[in-house]
């Protein structure tokens, strides 16, 4: 329930596209690519534990919350387990980080030691990035840039500039699941003092956010296409964007925060499918 499963699409999703993109230039390395699978899973593994122990003991989560469960606040598990599972955590992706660096070497060190420090930031220390509407932002760079960027560095040791409007791609659908998640959070963050973008633009200006995302996401395979050549077969990605309809609908038309709560998986749906399809079009490309 703390590692958040339906979150996870986040980071199979663009280390597919990466690797995708790979195999799509002929550098398609297996064992980097799994490596880079994992340890994305377990960054994100990470976070979510990091989230749910910083949210309890900074006061975010309260019995007021209407999402999904959070296991410290609901006291199903200790704060301090919490805290050392993500500790656990964090450490075997470092160690699957020494694989990737040996790799790939010191720029995927620096990634690495950037991912870790961010996982914990994002909610914790002194200067939570979450509580100071740059989550969105976090997302977007670390789940779209660098991870489809990262993996397909790892294969090839360079950073192509298609790379990079993939992870566009990718990181506009996964910050779509943060803001779905924050859109329904706004009362309660409001009173928390968790000042997340969402609680910045308010419910309209979040709603044009979401659109905006989705919007993104469906240019990017036509843009690559265009641009890059890509191959015709990518654009089958765009059938993953009318999945993004009931979301879009159910942020426009909601009467109770709850209403969003089966809205976080259906966004995250958009993500895989997209990936996957985006992935195998450049592969088979």
């Amino acid at each position: 329930m703390a590692a958040r499963p339906k979150t996870l699409t986040a980071a199979v999703a663009p280390v597919a596209v990466g690797a995708g993109l790979a195999a799509h230039d002929g550098v398609f390395a297996a064992l980097p690519a799994a490596a880079a699978l994992l340890g994305a899973i377990l960054i994100q593994i990470g976070t979510n534990f990091a989230n749910d122990y910083y949210d309890f003991v900074r006061g975010g989560d309260t019995e007021e919350r209407v999402g999904p469960t959070r296991v410290t606040q609901a006291g199903i598990i200790e704060p301090e387990a919490v805290k050392r599972g993500m500790v656990v955590v964090l450490g075997a992706a470092m160690l699957v980080g020494v694989y990737l660096v040996a790799v790939a070497g010191w720029p995927i060190l620096v990634i690495g030691l950037a991912s870790v420090l961010c996982a914990v930031a994002y909610t914790g220390g002194p200067f939570p990035l979450a509580y100071h509407g740059l989550g969105d932002l976090f997302v977007f760079i670390f789940f779209g840039l660098i991870a489809v960027g990262g993996t397909y560095f790892v294969q090839a040791l360079a950073w192509p500039p298609d790379a990079l409007l993939a992870g566009v791609g990718l990181g506009a659908l996964s910050t779509a699941i943060l803001v779905v998640n924050n859109l329904r959070d706004i009362e309660t963050d409001t009173r928390a003092g968790k000042r997340t973008l969402a609680v910045r633009l308010g419910v309209s200006g979040t709603r044009a956010e979401l659109v905006a995302l989705f919007a993104l996401g469906a240019v990017v395979p036509i843009a690559g296409w265009q641009i890059y050549a890509w191959p015709v077969a990518s654009l089958t990605s765009l059938m993953a964007i009318p999945l993004a309809v009931p979301p879009v609908r159910t942020a426009f038309r909601y009467e109770h925060p709850a209403e969003l709560i089966p809205m976080l998986g259906a966004t995250a749906r958009v993500v895989v499918v997209y990936g996957l399809l985006l992935a195998t079009g450049l592969a088979l490309g």
